[in-house]
């Protein structure tokens, strides 16, 4: 058997009250007790004199006896200079486990796979941009040249064009009149 100075929970809800209790380590929480040591009410302002209670003659009496606190209670007793309480190092407590690690591990996957797509999608804009521009700039050369073609070809043209509507025009009048015949 294994006695442990523990909290046993009273008091109504959301308004707790625990004693400080004696019992034996397999006993439920609220359950049976061998002896009760002292009081704490969390209500009570962190200042006040009531918030812990404690009966130091039966504490040392049931530490002698080979009674060991619980985490809380060793808190009390350390203030009360009952006990060596010293603070509890776990480096592990605030680290997540291992389904919380799969789970930033997904993050961090699709977040690389979102910026690969956004760099693709970049890529791919810039590349039709620049497929768009050079376009623009062959079609703008093309008509460029279109227009300068069209300036020198009237001019090499304009007598060439203006013969053939004065042939046209010219055996009109050398065909013979239906009236001098």
């Amino acid at each position: 058997m294994s006695l442990k100075i523990r909290l046993a929970r009273h008091g109504a809800k959301k308004r707790p009250y625990y004693r400080i209790v004696i019992a034996d380590s397999r006993a439920p929480r609220d359950g049976r007790f061998i002896d009760r040591v002292g009081s704490y009410n969390p209500m009570l302002p962190k200042d006040s004199e009531d918030r812990v209670k404690l009966d130091v003659e039966k504490i040392k009496e049931w530490l002698g006896k080979g009674a060991r606190p619980t985490e809380r209670v060793a808190r009390f007793l350390g203030a009360a200079g009952l006990w060596d309480w010293k603070a509890g190092n776990n480096p592990n407590k605030g680290k997540p486990g291992a389904a919380a690690m799969q789970l930033i591990k997904d993050k961090e996957e699709r977040a690389e796979a979102r910026k690969a797509a956004e760099e693709e999608a970049k890529q791919a804009a810039k590349e039709a941009k620049e497929a768009a521009d050079a376009a623009a700039k062959e079609a703008a050369e093309a008509e460029k040249a279109a227009a300068k073609e069209a300036a020198e070809a009237p001019a090499e043209e304009a007598p060439a064009a203006d013969a053939p509507a004065a042939d046209a025009e010219a055996p009109a009048e050398d065909a013979p009149k239906a009236d001098d015949a």
